[in-house]
């Protein structure tokens, strides 16, 4: 009896597939025997290499409508559409209130929070026709501790705990679930940046005393696009080595 991959046949998107937690997922997604379509605001080549001919790189900008048409179609002329959706792509520019521009608070919220709404728009009537469908969005817990400079993008990913809540309930009924990854701070090449003293005060106050990994946010985000969590849609999933406390 041959090996049973939990995604054969499936088709994912995956944004900020270029590096870091999207790599990660999008690998593993191919792994399981998904197709993917990897985008990004610049090419996934490396990406692409690891996983190999059931891939097809995209460059777009996913806080405009004009760059979720073109995911769509490329989607549609590789392979035929796409059933899974994992709005990965971020940015987190720090500035303190004093410090925000209204440029980086409208910029902040089109690439976090705007970008998901895109992406519901091209591609739930697409799972609607096969009454199939998973978006897994991308939040952070940095909504649940204290953490300073960073107002826009909690307000970001707190949207996008509202927009899975809701979203949720328009689709449940077309078979489509959408849920929320809210990931620690992770070692990925967009947080080598900060300091090792910072990094190490956060995981300190974990109970799992490490710095995460992207390879520690793919599970669940793996479960999440499987029939296993057909049930489970509308929830806000923390993975963060138990630093952010539910009160």
């Amino acid at each position: 009896m041959g090996e049973v991959r939990s995604h054969t046949g499936r088709i994912a998107v995956v944004t900020g597939a270029a590096q870091g937690i999207g790599r990660a997922i999008a690998v593993q997604l191919a792994q399981r025997g998904a197709k993917v379509v990897l985008v990004d605001i610049r090419e996934s080549a490396e990406t692409a290499a690891l996983i190999g001919e059931p891939a097809r790189s995209v460059v777009a900008d996913v806080s405009t409508d004009e760059g979720w048409q073109h995911i769509a179609s490329e989607a549609d002329r590789a392979f035929g559409g796409a059933d899974i959706v994992v709005n990965n792509a971020g940015i987190y520019p720090k500035a303190t209130i004093d410090e925000l521009t209204y440029e980086t608070w409208r910029r902040t919220l089109a690439v976090n929070l705007d970008s998901h709404f895109f992406s519901a728009k091209h591609f739930v009537p697409r799972m609607r026709r096969n009454k199939w469908g998973r978006f897994v969005n991308i939040s952070s817990n940095s909504i649940g501790i204290a953490i300073t400079g960073r107002s826009h993008y909690m307000a970001s990913k707190m949207g996008v705990i509202g927009f899975v809540r809701g979203l949720a309930n328009d689709v449940a009924a077309d078979g489509i679930t959408v849920n929320a990854v809210l990931p620690a701070l992770t070692d990925t090449p967009g947080t080598s940046a900060h300091p090792e003293q910072f990094k190490r005060l956060v995981w300190e106050q974990q109970a799992i005393k490490r710095f995460a990994s992207a390879d520690d946010i793919v599970g669940p985000v793996l479960f999440l696009t499987t029939d296993d969590a057909a049930f489970m849609t509308g929830q806000a999933l923390v993975v963060d080595g138990g630093l952010y406390k539910i009160s």
